[in-house]
């Protein structure tokens, strides 16, 4: 999502298409910001009367749209001047390479319908596939959006796996995986290793992969990335069956490289699978980009973010090169973010759960929870292993936590049953919007 506003009518309606539709948004802003003088109608002299009667005009605009490559689909707002397109859009088209692309063009007015404004607009970039435009006043309604929206054909929120796992596929012992974005293939169930330490730590990874594990998430601040990597390396499993996440913590932004080489250290494992942010924080852009300098150099192989919501991954997304291909968020039944879920599957980003059980002072409270003990009664199954469930029956990924070879093999002993609609309801009416960590 694109678009240009001075009084923000179209912002308005940027934000509305954005939410229908999961854009990431990036504003046009120009270098010389316009005045209430500069857009007098009256005044002949003025700014944009300048300019829109100057056809080689080209508002000159701040600031740089870093990662259009990563995207299909455009929507281009703007406001109508004159019955025309603002010249800065012209700037913003001829700055970029849209071949191939889809660019849909919508006006905002008052009155003034969109005319010839789109059209006059497609000589700015002859090799998109331009859509027809369309017009919308500023109170326009979410319905009337949506509708245009779906009549586009664009293909949005069509499946490509990110949101529906193949469950099917699994074995008790031996989770399915998820093709990631970077065309990786993860799996959806894995080992988290908060708060394991020193031996104990080693000998959790070993009876993990002993158990069938194959995935597992460790971060820098952990403080376990060499027990992580010290008990994949002893424990005979071929390094490319395996699949480790790791994360760089905000007060290692500054230096993103240090820190980058740092971790590769300590795992000693040759590369890393998956790198996220833990979560946002001054420098986080920057952070990211040296994550995508190793990319490039095979150092790892797909990279993501922690702790990034809707709000934060919408400005996010387009200050970077390459689109998280993971978010791992604090989910659970009584905190299950179904918007943010939504909205990164939209988005083709894979979403996953940390504190799976709640975390901490409150596991046994969720254990004990009727509904769930009732379901998992039902099924001759653990609340654990119903709390996992169901998590992977709507698309997110778990990565619980334990040094217990016996709750690790429970944990991942998922793969015999199935939740039926309306025992997935009745869990999905057990939220309660309660967070239990800060992130």
């Amino acid at each position: 999502m694109v678009y240009f506003s001075c009084t923000n009518t179209t912002k308005g309606i940027a934000d509305r298409i954005a939410e229908t539709t999961g854009a990431a948004t990036w504003r046009i802003v120009p270098s010389e910001a316009y005045t209430s003088e500069d857009l007098n109608y009256n005044d002949p002299s003025s700014r944009a009367n300048r300019e829109q009667n100057d056809p080689s005009a080209r508002p000159v605009i701040s600031g740089k749209l870093e990662n259009l490559s990563g995207y299909d689909v455009v929507f281009l707002g703007y406001p109508i001047w004159w019955g025309k397109a603002p010249k800065i859009l012209f700037s913003f088209l001829e700055s970029y390479d849209f071949s191939g692309k889809a660019l849909v063009p919508f006006c905002t007015s008052g009155s003034s319908g969109i005319g010839s404004s789109d059209t006059d607009l497609h000589a700015s970039a002859p090799n998109a596939g331009w859509k027809q435009g369309r017009r919308f006043g500023g109170n326009e309604s979410e319905a009337a959006i949506r509708e245009w929206i779906e009549g586009l054909d664009l293909g949005l929120g069509e499946d490509d796996g990110t949101g529906s796992f193949d469950l099917a596929a699994g074995v008790n012992g031996t989770a399915p995986t998820v093709r990631l974005s970077s065309g990786y293939d993860m799996p959806v169930l894995g080992l988290g290793t908060y708060s394991l330490l020193g031996d104990v730590c080693v000998r959790s990874v070993k009876s993990a992969l002993a158990n069938g594990f194959r995935k597992f998430d460790t971060a820098s601040f952990y403080n376990n990335e060499a027990e992580v990597g010290q008990g994949i390396r002893e424990s005979g499993v071929p390094r490319g069956e395996i699949f480790v996440a790791t994360k760089l913590y905000p007060n290692q932004y500054a230096d993103p490289e240090a820190a980058i080489e740092e971790c590769l250290r300590k795992l000693d494992i040759g590369y890393i699978d998956l790198m996220l942010l833990h979560h946002p924080g001054t420098d986080d852009v920057k952070a990211y980009k040296a994550m995508e300098k190793y990319v490039a150099e095979g150092k790892i192989r797909s990279i993501g973010v922690s702790n990034y919501y809707i709000e934060e991954m919408t400005e996010f997304l387009p200050q970077v090169d390459i689109k998280p291909v993971l978010v791992q968020n604090e989910i659970h039944p009584y905190y299950q973010e179904k918007e943010v879920v939504e909205f990164m599957h939209r988005q083709g980003i894979v979403i996953e759960a940390w504190y799976p059980f709640g975390g901490r002072g409150h596991t046994a409270a969720m254990f004990g929870n009727e509904t769930i003990k009732e379901i998992a009664e039902a099924h001759g199954k653990s609340p654990a292993q119903v709390i996992l469930r169901w998590d992977l029956q709507r698309g997110v990924a778990v990565v619980p936590g334990s040094s217990n070879p016996d709750h690790q093999k429970e944990n991942i002993s998922v793969f015999d049953f199935e939740l039926t609609p309306e025992e997935m309801e009745r869990i999905a009416s057990l939220d309660r919007g309660e967070k239990h960590d800060w992130y």
